[in-house]
């Protein structure tokens, strides 16, 4: 059974950081590509990061050079560093697994001040 759990999310400042995380259970983790997508009330889901299972990275306009997407293999994790957040950022982010429909029940992230 798959399983993702997203934590890390809450209440920021506009400018401000979060760090969020994804943990991954039930798949051989270090051979699929992850992704990062989020959800703003009354809006579609739209794709944020992925990251490969090479460790190659791709980014939507509306984040780069704000967000960074990383993982770590050995503890089956996938982690959004979020940085110069923007009350546009305010959004519930979910984890996925590429290719398949995985979905964690994803976090809710608010830029407000």
């Amino acid at each position: 059974q798959v399983q993702l759990v997203e934590s890390g999310g809450g209440l920021v400042q506009p400018g401000g950081s979060l760090r969020l995380s994804c943990a991954a259970s039930g798949i051989i983790f270090r051979i699929y590509a992850m992704g990062w997508y989020r959800q703003a009330p009354g809006k579609q889901r739209e794709f944020v990061a992925v990251i490969a299972s090479s460790g190659s990275t791709n980014y939507a306009d509306s984040v780069k050079g704000r967000l960074t997407i990383s993982r770590d293999n050995a503890k089956n994790t996938v982690y959004l560093q979020m940085n110069s957040l923007k009350p546009e950022d305010t959004a519930v982010y979910y984890c996925h697994v590429e290719g398949y429909n995985y979905w964690g029940q994803g976090t809710q992230v608010t830029v407000s001040s």
